[in-house]
C-alpha cells in the first residue's frame, strides 16, 4: 500500500472532499457565546475554498481545564479568560470555545467561575470528579475533547488545542490529515513531544505569559 504525505496547510488550497453547500455562519464576537445549539445546524465547510483572509477563517478552540490550571500554577499566572480567548482567536471567526474540566459539586467557588465562564464565550463541558485510591480526585474527558475535535473539524479550518496530553496525539493527527490545521499550545515542560510532533503548529504557554495575564486591580 502506498502513502500519501500528510497535506501541508501554508500556501495551498484544500482538497474537495464533498461537494455541500458552504457553512453560512455569522460572524461570532469572542465575547459571546457562540449562537449555536447544536451541530445539527451546521453544514460541512466548503474545503475547496480555504479563506486567505485572516477574518474568514472559521477556528473552534478546545481547553483542557485541568493541563491548564496545572500549567498556569506552574507558571504563577492569573489567567485573564477573556484575554485568553482574543488570543487564541487572533481576529478569526469563532465557531465554539470549549471548556473541559471535572467539577465538584459542592465547590460553590468552582461553580460560580464556570457560570462566568459560560456567560462569557465558553461552552463548559464537565465531569464529576472520582476519588483515586491514593485519596486525589481526577476527572478524564480526554474522549469528550476527542470527539467534540471531530464533529467541529468537518465545520473549520483551524482547531486549536489547549493540552499537553500525550493521549490526544491520534486525535490531532487523524484530523491533520483531513486538512484541517491544528494549533496546540501548551507548557513546554508539561506538553508531550508526540502532541507538538503531529501539530501544525505549537506555542509555548510561557511565552505568551504578558498577552493573558490578569491585570491586578489597586
Amino acid at each position: 500500500m502506498q502513502l500519501l504525505p500528510r497535506p501541508q496547510h501554508k500556501n495551498q488550497r484544500r482538497l474537495k472532499l464533498e461537494p455541500e453547500t458552504p457553512l453560512n455562519v455569522t460572524q461570532l464576537s469572542i465575547l459571546e457565546k457562540p449562537d449555536i445549539e447544536s451541530a445539527n445546524t451546521l453544514q460541512p465547510y466548503h474545503w475547496n475554498n480555504f479563506p486567505n483572509n485572516k477574518r474568514q477563517q472559521r477556528i473552534a478552540i478546545f481547553i483542557d481545564g485541568a493541563n491548564l490550571f496545572y500549567a498556569a500554577m506552574h507558571l504563577n499566572l492569573e489567567i485573564d479568560y477573556t484575554k485568553l480567548l482574543r488570543y487564541l482567536t487572533r481576529e478569526r471567526q469563532l465557531l465554539r470555545a470549549y471548556f473541559y474540566t471535572g467539577v465538584d459539586s459542592a465547590n460553590e467557588k468552582q461553580q460560580g467561575f464556570l457560570l462566568w465562564m459560560r456567560r462569557n464565550g465558553y461552552r463548559v463541558v464537565s465531569k464529576e470528579l472520582t476519588q483515586l485510591p491514593n485519596g486525589s480526585k481526577k476527572a478524564d474527558l480526554d474522549v469528550e475533547i476527542t470527539v467534540d475535535m471531530m464533529t467541529l473539524a468537518r465545520y473549520c479550518d483551524t482547531l486549536v488545542l489547549l493540552s499537553g496530553d500525550g493521549d490526544l496525539a491520534y486525535a490531532v493527527d487523524t484530523i491533520s490529515y483531513q486538512g484541517v490545521q491544528v494549533e496546540v499550545v501548551g507548557l513546554g515542560s508539561m506538553t508531550s513531544e508526540s502532541l507538538i510532533s503531529v501539530a501544525d503548529s505549537y506555542t509555548d504557554l510561557e511565552l505568551i505569559k504578558q498577552e493573558i495575564q490578569k491585570k491586578n486591580v489597586g
